[in-house]
């Protein structure tokens, strides 16, 4: 092979007359050596400039200098400058000098407070990402906080946001997610999550080690927060709740036991009594959290009724944050941003969360498969902007070769770095600091222990100038009366691996001090992380089939609240608009009280002695049906909170079939449970022959019950929020699945009938009134609504709906009626049609806990 042309450069190897190049330059020595030089070249300047060394004005570069107006602008606001004019009475000190809004907030948002967030004038909470994201986001004002909602425009870019989520890493901070801790005995913080949780703690005892996981702290939970009361008590919202990890307890007992207070350090499995003292973290959204703090605290102090026994609860809002980093890559950035961590040798988390005794001795963040589902790890970490790419060289002798400096430890490059290299590193490798105050990692503080504070980061200012003075010293430029820089301090954190239920890693979580967000914040996106918003969050939950709070939980009060406030806009914008060119007007939140109507419906056509009041019906679709089958218009209500419950759990589905006397229904939650296969329960002739009077033995003012369904399109079609599911008759089926029969256009309404399909009434109420025969002909029953629309972009969209349990199941049976047993699906044909639309679209309707035992995920 020829070397000439781009072929690679060997390496000349010096010979032993010539002597290598030393491994520092001393500049000093450098220019003193050739300071004649110097001093020769100066006064041959000096004497062509006359020794006038001012740069000409007529050299001067143009600029705003000479318009007023910018100049007034400068100066608006500033202090006058007292020292100027001396001819002028000086001020006294004690006089408040007047300082323009703008400079005080632009001073109030550059603080950085060890706890709490900075209030705006109507007391509105500012995230310490706040100056961040105003350059670059949409703000809105929502829970009490300025947050994010997405990039500026009409909401595009999805696509390119999904394939960042599928092959990148995006960031969301999510620090208006607030902490309640709970802090007493462990029996009795058992039994106060018992009354407020679905599923409770001891629901899980079937699963031992799960549940001995999650109370030792090894791993975290979810589940949804209810109010004390009957056992369909109505719910208040999704909540992860964590035990403290008991490396972190019995560390805190060591420490308590040396400055004498009353902790001992339990030391068997049977120390572990029931008074034993452990604290608990409940996160809750801001959307919620006033509603669900007000359930912790009832609780608590319905357990001191009780038992006698004190529980305290409080707060940690302003004092933790919460950063989620999400997407393929969200693991390899976090190793490049926390390369050195530190762990307890003693941690028993390492002992059920790690595989391989070798990653014991020395963790690091090595490989993500290792690490559990749902795993918490307590890391001490040091500050993120320390690590930089140049090559950090201590101070040593000029004599030293370069083979030296290899041996010499301090010397690495601390730099992006990938697993491999970072598997040979330990922590002896990344001293955290050599300060006495950061020598311990106590000293760094305990995010569990609310009393004594974390240190806060270094500012900014000062850690530009030990960046500074390290670069100098990396050149050999120190100044040997310069202030000694200061090494960067560690910080106290904690990940949380999030995965969804069929185990797919979403990414992680990282719970650290408020005070500590701007320092984690920059480096993770300088590193490649792509921000998002509120708006981008949905997408990707979304994408991820995982319910999104408050919009995916119509039973909850903060659904309420935020479609409280759309509606709000959108009759703002509606009043804006003339009414021949206003927009069509549609309900927000969707009227779920017709799917009541269509649930009596059914009742009347299988002949309810109930509901059939007045006689014999017909069993067409017409207007005396909808007369004749509510019940009582006080069941349907003027409001528009979902008329019924949300069954979440496989426990709760079973036990509505079980309280209405319906079990014979093609409902079937146990097969998430893996006790039946589905295809033996095709197989199963015997529940299609039930008495079709078995459905009668359901009570009209018993509350219908939703669940949870994806939608995907069966052939095309795209389902926007709001739009309408439907019960779809045989024929309908047939238009899409039958290509001999297949129509243009397929299923359509009139476009008279769009606005009429829901009549708004002036109690607040929406009907549905079909006015025309042609109308009452393509008119389908509602079952559900849509509650998320497909995401643009997505390589397989879905959308997510709340349908009624009975009716679902009644339209299995019927399209399972006529079909042979292997073509016999899982799936449901529905029918969906978005308000503005006048054509039905058919999809294939999934329940969620047909394939899961719970649905208490949120993203």
């Amino acid at each position: 092979m020829g070397t000439n042309g781009g072929g690679p450069k060997r390496l000349q190897i010096p010979t032993p007359s010539q002597p290598p190049p030393p491994p520092k330059i001393n500049v000093r020595k450098f220019t003193e050596s050739r300071a004649s030089e110097l001093e020769s070249l100066h006064s041959v300047v000096a004497e062509r400039l006359s020794g006038d060394f001012r740069s000409r004005r007529s050299k001067r570069r143009r600029t705003t200098a000479f318009d007023s107006k910018a100049a007034k602008r400068r100066r608006k606001g500033q202090p006058r400058n007292l020292g100027d004019n001396t001819n002028k009475k000086k001020k006294n000190d004690n006089e408040n000098v007047a300082v323009s809004r703008r400079i005080r907030r632009r001073a109030q948002l550059r603080m950085n407070p060890e706890k709490g967030f900075s209030l705006s004038g109507d007391g509105t909470k500012r995230l310490r990402t706040h100056v961040w994201h105003a350059k670059r986001f949409t703000m809105t004002k929502l829970w009490g906080y300025y947050l994010p909602l997405g990039l500026h425009g009409s909401g595009r870019g999805s696509r390119a946001l999904l394939k960042c989520f599928r092959n990148g890493v995006l960031i969301h901070d999510a620090s208006y997610y607030v902490a309640v801790q709970l802090e007493g005995p462990e029996d009795s913080l058992l039994s106060i999550l018992s009354m407020v949780l679905v599923p409770s703690p001891s629901a899980g005892a079937a699963d031992g080690s799960k549940l001995d996981s999650v109370i030792s702290g090894v791993i975290y939970d979810k589940a949804m927060l209810h109010h004390i009361g009957a056992p369909d008590s109505k719910p208040i919202g999704p909540v992860t709740y964590m035990w403290q990890p008991c490396c972190l307890r019995n560390r805190d007992n060591d420490v308590a036991a040396m400055n004498g207070q009353g902790f001992t350090k339990p030391e068997s499995p049977e120390s572990k009594s029931s008074s034993s003292f452990r604290q608990i973290w409940v996160w809750i959204h801001a959307s919620a959290f006033n509603e669900g703090y007000d359930a912790l605290k009832f609780a608590c102090q319905k357990e001191k009724e009780e038992r006698g026994i004190l529980i305290n609860c409080f707060s940690r809002e302003g004092q933790l944050a919460r950063l989620e980093v999400m997407g393929l890559k969200a693991f390899e950035l976090l190793q490049k941003t926390l390369p050195a961590t530190w762990i307890p040798e003693d941690s028993w988390q390492l002992e059920h969360l790690v595989v391989e005794d070798e990653l014991k001795k020395n963790y690091v963040l090595e490989n993500e498969d290792r690490i559990s589902s749902k795993a918490m790890l307590s890391l001490i970490v040091m500050d993120p902007r320390a690590v930089t790419k140049n090559r950090m060289i201590p101070n040593v002798p000029e004599s030293a070769s370069s083979d030296m400096l290899d041996d010499i430890p301090g010397t690495e490059i601390r730099e992006h770095a990938g697993v491999e290299e970072i598997s040979h590193r330990n922590k002896e490798s990344f001293p955290l600091c050599s300060e006495p105050d950061c020598s311990s990692p106590l000293s760094c503080g305990n995010l569990w222990d609310a009393s004594s504070g974390v240190i806060p980061p270094v500012e900014e200012s000062l850690h530009c100038e030990e960046k500074h003075e390290l670069h100098k010293n990396f050149f050999c430029l120190d100044d040997p009366n310069s202030t000694k820089v200061q090494c960067p301090r560690c910080c106290p954190i904690m990940l949380l691996k999030d995965e969804n239920k069929e185990g797919l890693a979403i990414g992680w979580t990282v719970i650290l001090p408020l005070s500590w967000v701007r320092a984690f914040w920059v480096p993770l996106v300088s590193k490649g992380a792509h921000a998002i918003g509120l708006r981008e969050k949905h997408w990707v939950a979304c994408e991820v089939s995982l319910p999104y709070f408050p919009s995916d939980f119509p039973d909850c009060n903060a659904y309420l609240s935020s479609k409280a406030i759309e509606a709000a806009a959108s009759n703002l914008k509606e009043e804006l608009c003339s009414p021949s060119m206003g927009p069509l007007r549609f309900p927000i939140p969707p009227p779920w009280d017709s799917v009541r109507v269509t649930l009596n419906r059914l009742l009347t056509t299988v002949g309810d002695p109930i509901i059939c009041r007045k006689g014999k019906h017909n069993s067409s679709d017409s207007i005396s049906d909808l007369e004749c089958a509510s019940c009582d218009d006080s069941l349907l209500g003027h409001n528009t909170s979902l008329d019924g419950f949300v069954a979440r759990t496989s426990c709760s589905l079973t036990n509505f079939l079980k309280e209405v006397k319906v079990e014979h229904l093609l409902l079937f939650p146990q097969v998430a449970n893996k006790k039946t296969c589905f295809s033996k329960i095709t197989k199963d002739e015997s529940r299609l022959q039930q008495d079709k009077n078995g459905i009668t033995d359901i009570i009209c003012n018993r509350k219908p019950c939703f669940l949870r369904v994806l939608l995907r399109a069966y052939n095309e079609g795209s389902f926007d929020e709001g739009a309408v599911v439907c019960a779809p008759r045989p024929t309908d089926i047939s238009l899409w699945t039958l290509s001999s029969e297949n129509i243009e256009g397929g299923l359509q309404i009139p476009q008279s009938a769009v606005t009429s399909y829901f009549k708004g009434q002036s109690s607040g109420k929406w009907l549905q009134i079909p006015e025309d025969t042609t109308a009452i002909e393509s008119h389908r029953w509602p079952v559900g609504f849509v509650t998320t629309g497909f995401v643009r972009g997505s390589k397989k969209p879905v959308a997510e709906a709340l349908c009624e349990a009975v009716l679902l199941a009644h339209l299995r049976k019927e399209q399972w009626k006529d079909l042979a047993v292997k073509r016999r699906r899982r799936e449901i044909y529905v029918l969906v049609r978005n308000l503005r639309s006048t054509a039905y679209r058919l999809a294939l309707a999934t329940i969620v806990l047909e394939q899961q035992v719970d649905d208490v995920e949120s993203f």
